[in-house]
């Protein structure tokens, strides 16, 4: 026997149930049934959006990071166009030596279109009458020979020749564009030293002579 019941509305629950009694032993809740699936509806929606969501915050991210590396590599153009900008270096690293922290902020080389001058400290090889007793380091300044820029598909390089005092000097800095900079120093009297560090706009650094 298949009979229909109908409750009234429960005033206090807003709440009511159509039940299709089909026997004694099987009765089908149509609002019980309404509602599980409206619960799995809503949780299914609550997923959605959370994921979207965190798509979305992840995306935000992503472009952030992607505007500040613009912005960046925007300032280094900047820099390396003016060819005024200053070197400062963290960390030295000799051929077939380790590699030996330096003092924050004390070594330097200043970059003009005009006048290179270094501070910088040496750690390696000398050569000809060039020994430890006498050497000073990479001190020196002197008018660029060369001054040279390019744009590689990770970083930038500039090349700078200088003379001085009969020493000839090569510095080569590549800046990648994540940040990562180094200067790659070589004259005739010395192996060559890789410096890594910073650049920044030419806000002199006191010098120690």
């Amino acid at each position: 026997m298949i009979s229909f019941v109908t409750y009234l509305p429960d005033l206090m629950s807003c709440s009511f149930s159509f039940i299709l009694i089909l026997n004694d032993n099987f009765k089908f809740d149509f609002f019980k049934f309404y509602v599980m699936n409206s619960k799995v509806s809503i949780l299914v929606v609550t997923i959605i959006f959370l994921i979207t969501n965190c798509f979305a915050q992840e995306k935000s991210k992503k472009e952030l990071k992607e505007e500040r590396k613009i912005e960046y590599q925007n300032q280094i153009e900047a820099l390396i166009g003016t060819k005024e900008f200053v070197f400062k270096a963290n960390t030295a690293s000799p051929i077939g030596f380790k590699t030996v922290g330096l003092t924050p902020n004390l070594y330097y080389v200043r970059f003009q279109p005009d006048l290179v001058v270094s501070f910088m400290p040496y750690y390696g090889k000398a050569y000809g009458n060039m020994g430890f007793s006498n050497d000073t380091g990479l001190n020196f300044e002197g008018i660029p020979e060369e001054f040279t820029s390019s744009t590689g598909k990770k970083s930038y390089q500039v090349k700078v020749k200088v003379s001085s005092e009969g020493n000839a000097y090569t510095l080569i800095i590549t800046i990648r564009f994540d940040g990562v900079t180094s200067l790659s120093i070589s004259s005739n009297n010395r192996s060559n030293i890789v410096f890594d560090g910073y650049i920044t706009p030419p806000e002199m650094p006191e010098e120690k002579r």
